[in-house]
């Protein structure tokens, strides 16, 4: 359901809260599994919207700039790729006025998804009791 995108830009986030400093954009593409190009437009999108900013010269990198338990998954997935609700027919279906049965169910499984993605913080998904690091090394 989540773009590859999303899932990149949940894992730097996620790694950039874990760590609480600067990190770079090498040492976040090895520790989350990504691409480190295809990080790199990820990052500027993060900066651009202000989830995340770039710190220049020795001891700089990527770091959060938008409190944790303020940022929800929502909002990072909101920021590469927004879940698009399906507001008239797809089809164009002059006929149609309001939503038919099946793009109606696949917009409440879309709206289901934004609720549940806008109920958890960046900071419930690294304080978890796992002793996992949620999306990274």
């Amino acid at each position: 359901m989540l773009s590859k995108t999303a899932e990149y830009a949940l894992r730097a986030v996620a790694c950039m809260a874990a760590s609480g400093d600067p990190v770079s954009a090498n040492s976040l593409a090895e520790r989350t599994k990504v691409p480190r190009r295809y990080l790199t437009r990820v990052l500027q999108d993060l900066c651009a919207t202000g989830i995340a900013h770039s710190r220049p010269g020795p001891g700089g990198g990527y770091e959060l700039k938008k409190a944790t338990n303020q940022l929800t998954i929502l909002d990072v997935v909101n920021t590469v790729e927004p879940i698009e609700r399906i507001k008239k027919c797809p089809l164009g279906l002059k006929t149609h006025k309001k939503l038919c049965p099946l793009h109606s169910q696949l917009d409440q499984a879309y709206a289901a998804t934004e609720r549940a993605f806008k109920g958890v913080t960046i900071a419930e998904l690294v304080a978890s009791a796992s002793p996992i690091v949620p999306l990274c090394e």
